[in-house]
């Protein structure tokens, strides 16, 4: 059960707040560079992840306004 959690993927409000967590780690110092490289990378891939989140929400609202616009419906 806990290996199904792990690979669940987080939603945008977690994967956000991580990468807040992240940022903030790397802002304070006191990182070791290895640490640092891990905490980057993990980062880089949830910046990616709720870039993906935006993107799709923001292809849902352009959906929902070109059918707003449609004269036929």
């Amino acid at each position: 059960m806990a290996e199904q959690r792990a690979a669940k993927e987080p939603t945008y409000e977690e994967a956000r707040e991580e990468l807040m967590q992240v940022v903030t780690k790397l802002e304070s110092g006191g990182v070791s560079l290895a640490d640092s490289m891990a905490l980057w990378q993990r980062g880089e891939e949830l910046a990616a992840l709720c870039q993906r989140f935006l993107d799709g929400a923001l292809e849902q609202v352009a959906k929902s306004r070109v059918v707003e616009d449609d004269p036929e419906r």
